[in-house]
């Protein structure tokens, strides 16, 4: 069984978190983590992710983020919990 059967495709929080870093670690392969600015490069990982059946991580910076959210929102704190709120919702 693949880990992506287990824990099921899209977002996925808590344990099944751990469930696919242990997976990972059991069988001897790393997950990328995709640095993503925009919603192109969060579709392009993504797809790229399904076309090979594996988890990835999409990650934020604050400047990503900033520039994610848009030019009203400055680069901080506000500017991550934005970037992860777009991040969410491109995957949903």
């Amino acid at each position: 069984m693949s880990i992506l059967e287990e824990v099921g495709a899209g977002v996925i929080t808590g344990d099944k978190v751990i469930k696919v870093f242990e997976h990972a670690q059991a069988h001897g392969y790393a997950i990328p983590a995709i640095n993503v600015t925009s919603s192109s490069t969060a579709n392009a990982a993504m797809e790229a992710a399904k076309g090979l059946n594996s988890p990835i991580i999409l990650q934020v910076s604050n400047g990503g983020s900033a520039f994610f959210a848009g030019k009203g929102i400055s680069n901080t704190n506000q500017a991550v919990r934005e970037g992860v709120q777009s991040c969410v919702g491109v995957c949903q």
